[in-house]
């Protein structure tokens, strides 16, 4: 497969994955700022942070209201991570590769980047928020089942396969270290219940609350959280699952010495047994390590792989 297809392939599978994720991770907060009290209420800040995008959004705006906020991560053409940018960079990769994917999935991504861009405004407004987000994911997750259902399991297919959890492996971590710095502390019995509704956020944010139930317990505790978030070996958006899927995924590929040992680096990291018991400064220093290792397994992926980036005029010289 030629390295530029494969990129394509791989930066696709990401980009409708990074979409996803916003959608859900902007519902999400929505919903908590209607289940926390008033006085309690976190801002919009943290999803500014959580995509990475501070200092862009800080060059452009004062404070963090939830019009500017909002309008940042939908819609924004100087945020390369807001949905619509997101979906116009995952269009213009299927574009390129219309042969090698299913003419079904270019359909779709093709309509949703449509979609999107005719009913943005409509996502920014309290009511029509809640339905706009909600076809975003949709649609999503309908094209990951037209891949899913109907692409030859070939070398294209693991590059998408990579990039796919890779994004969602990347995105997890973000959530559970910029959420998790910012909840309440659960040290009395008067602030716990509302604890208990911000880690149900994190969850959320991941669709991961009922699959949490089902394995773990009732109860929405820290330490359980942060276990199932990172270690569960079932759960499709658990960090290690994800990282288990590249592992899979780049098994079948050649020339994969050096990422297998980027990832054997990683899992044995997931596999600690005291990752539920970390304080949180210990905790961020951990999920810290983990992104720059997720950071430098792309890295390996890309020089492996992929096309080197062009030459700049002193590098020509």
């Amino acid at each position: 497969m030629l390295s530029r297809v494969a990129e394509n392939i791989y930066w696709m599978a990401r980009y409708i994955e990074r979409v996803e994720n916003t959608a859900r991770l902007i519902s999400a907060a929505t919903n908590l700022m209607l289940d926390l009290p008033k006085g309690m209420r976190q801002g919009w800040g943290p999803l500014i942070a959580i995509a990475g995008c501070d200092e862009i959004y800080r060059k452009r705006h004062d404070e963090y209201g939830e019009r500017a906020v909002l309008r940042f991560m939908i819609g924004a053409k100087d945020n390369p991570d807001s949905i619509l940018e997101s979906l116009q960079s995952a269009r213009e990769n299927c574009r390129t590769i219309r042969d090698i994917v299913p003419r079904e999935v270019w359909e779709q991504i093709n309509a949703l980047y449509f979609f999107g861009g005719e009913h943005m405004q409509e996502g920014l407004t309290k009511r029509g928020r809640h339905p706009f987000l909600k076809q975003i994911v949709l649609r999503c997750q309908t094209i990951a089942g037209k891949v899913s259902g109907t692409m030859n399991r070939d070398q294209g297919y693991q590059f998408l396969r990579l990039g796919y959890n890779i994004e969602r492996a990347d995105m997890t971590t973000r959530i559970l270290d910029v959420s998790s710095a910012d909840l309440l502390h659960e040290d009395g019995p008067d602030l716990e219940p509302f604890a208990s509704t911000r880690w149900m956020a994190v969850l959320n944010s991941i669709s991961a609350y009922q699959m949490y139930r089902r394995s773990q317990q009732p109860r929405v505790q820290r330490s359980a959280v942060v276990r199932f978030v990172l270690q569960d070996t079932a759960f499709p958006r658990a960090v290690y699952y994800c990282i288990n899927q590249v592992e899979a995924g780049i098994s079948l590929l050649p020339r994969n010495a050096s990422s297998m040992r980027v990832i054997g680096r990683l899992k044995r990291s997931l596999t600690s047994p005291d990752i539920g018991g970390l304080d949180q400064e210990s905790l961020h220093a951990f999920i810290d390590e983990l992104q720059v290792t997720i950071s430098e397994l792309h890295q390996e992926l890309s020089g492996t792989w992929f096309l080197p980036p062009p030459a700049t005029a002193s590098n020509a010289d």
